[in-house]
């Protein structure tokens, strides 16, 4: 499935950009809920918030899973080199 996800164009950065965002969209959810929905009282609002915020975890998850899969395949550090240097790299530690 994670290989999957990176052929698809999903990399690791993108799930802790996503991760953080639900952080954040968490709270905003918490929040809007507290002010629009006056009368149902602060356990709905904390149901919006706990539930949005069950999100970050997941996307955590998959960034870590991803960044592995990074690792082993050696795109993680495909930003910093070239594939020749990447590879002279490769040859000189194994």
């Amino acid at each position: 499935m994670i290989k999957k996800l990176h052929d698809m164009g999903l990399r690791s950065e993108h799930a802790y950009t996503t991760a953080v965002a639900s952080i954040g969209l968490s709270i905003f959810s918490w929040t809007a809920s507290l002010r629009a929905e006056q009368g149902t009282g602060l356990a709905r609002a904390d149901r919006w918030g706990i539930f949005i915020g069950e999100w970050a975890p997941t996307f955590f998850g998959l960034g870590l899973a991803l960044s592995h899969y990074e690792q082993e395949e050696g795109s993680l550090m495909g930003k910093a080199h070239t594939n020749g240097e990447r590879q002279r790299q490769m040859a000189d530690t194994a």
